[in-house]
């Protein structure tokens, strides 16, 4: 996938040394934008091994409204036990697991008055404009509520995402990322919101087109400088392919999208290079 590859190759180029909330420190840039044609293959990175299954879990974790790390975490994915500790949870008067008003709360509940689900389900209304109104303007999903982004530990990065519809039967997304952890997040970021196009096409019976992905402050932080120099030194490999897998058709709709499920999927012909260790900055 060299869309990424050139992706890190413009923070080294053009980007400068700033600090950061994490203490670590940062090479960063501000304002990039790649494509990837979803019909030509899944865009995962090939010179590193990127876990889909925990891009899939997270993304069904969203999809279905949770907050609770607990959650996640007993489907085996900890991506987000950092910020799901007691130390970082009781700032905001909340138990560990309860990350507060991110990004499941806010597709399915924006505005309302967490805990409670009385706000907007977003993705209820972008499957029914989908259905009633295909060449809307307005096939938006918000993740960033300035009511309430200060309080939770890590307000969401991918603050908002538009489908576009062309010719009754092509399905595109863009989304809007404000800050994006170059060699960490990324990664997860574009199959995460690629996965999400190819599920929304299906259970609207459409076609995944184009994944656009637009970014605000990318960087790469200071301890990842060395793994990003080996990964760029790797050369990528052919793009695997997505299959969602609904032989008798009931992945329709709002239902089937909250239905659907890891075995729904097969990843064909990914292969990689090995992983790249490095850490989180909190």
């Amino acid at each position: 996938m060299r869309q990424y590859h050139d992706l890190l190759k413009s923070i080294l180029a053009h980007g400068h040394r700033h600090q950061d909330r994490t203490g670590v420190g940062t090479i960063s840039h501000f304002g990039y934008q790649t494509r990837f044609h979803l019909r030509e293959g899944f865009p995962i990175v090939t010179t590193k091994r990127v876990p889909f299954r925990w891009i899939a879990e997270e993304s069904f974790w969203f999809l279905s409204g949770s907050t609770d790390e607990n959650e996640l975490r007993a489907r085996g994915v900890d991506i987000w036990k950092e910020w799901a500790d007691e130390e970082h949870t009781r700032k905001f008067g909340r138990a560990a697991g309860d990350l507060g008003p991110i990004y499941g709360y806010l597709w399915r509940s924006f505005g309302g008055h967490y805990p409670q689900k009385d706000g907007v389900d977003q993705i209820a209304r972008l499957l029914r404009e989908i259905e009633t109104n295909p060449n809307s303007r307005r096939l938006i999903v918000s993740g960033w509520d300035p009511r309430v982004c200060d309080a939770v530990d890590l307000p969401p990065c991918h603050t908002l995402f538009q489908f576009k519809i062309e010719n009754e039967k092509i399905l595109h997304c863009q989304l809007y990322q404000r800050s994006a952890d170059a060699f960490l997040g990324v990664p997860f970021n574009i199959s995460s919101y690629a996965l999400l196009t190819h599920m929304v096409a299906h259970v609207c019976e459409l076609e995944a087109g184009e994944f656009i992905y637009t970014l605000g402050d990318y960087h790469i932080y200071q301890n990842h400088l060395e793994q990003v120099e080996e990964l760029l030194s790797r050369e990528p490999l052919d793009l695997p392919r997505l299959e969602i897998v609904d032989e008798e058709k009931l992945l329709r709709g709002l239902e089937g999208l909250l239905r659907m499920k890891y075995e729904n999927l097969n990843l064909v012909g990914y292969k990689s290079h090995g992983k790249i260790e490095a850490p989180v900055a909190v």
